[in-house]
């Protein structure tokens, strides 16, 4: 799959694929004969789990380090897991968060809701 299509595929701008391979954040793509980038099955996948990390606010530069490790091999496992877990957490807190301000935001919105019913009541109309 050519850029092009990655980029439609996904939703995600060919610069931004371009970066993420240049600075190693995913790890380089294949390419054909004539030198141009041809996504396979692997590189989408490489795709994928970036852009899950970046929309959870994962940083590039931990998916760099991520990278460095997953391709000096096996031995780099429990420091790969221990990244995932530390960045788990990460996420956990900031999920935390923003359940906190959706819960508030819900009950304001609900609030407001009900004085314009009251307000609507009042004053006859339906």
């Amino acid at each position: 799959m050519k850029i092009n299509e990655v980029s439609k595929k996904y939703q995600i701008a060919s610069d931004t694929l371009r970066y993420w391979e240049r600075v190693g954040a995913i790890p380089a793509v294949s390419r054909d004969a004539a030198g141009y980038r041809d996504y396979d099955e692997e590189d989408l996948n490489w795709v994928s789990f970036a852009m899950c990390m970046r929309d959870a606010g994962v940083s590039v530069e931990y998916l760099i380090d991520y990278i460095s490790l997953f391709q000096q091999g096996s031995q780099t496992v429990q420091a790969r897991k221990d990244l995932l877990n530390d960045q788990l957490e990460m996420v956990g807190e900031r999920l935390s968060k923003m359940q906190k301000s959706y819960d508030k935001l819900k009950y304001k919105a609900e609030h407001y809701e009900k004085i314009d019913k009251d307000y609507k009541g009042k004053m006859g109309v339906h």
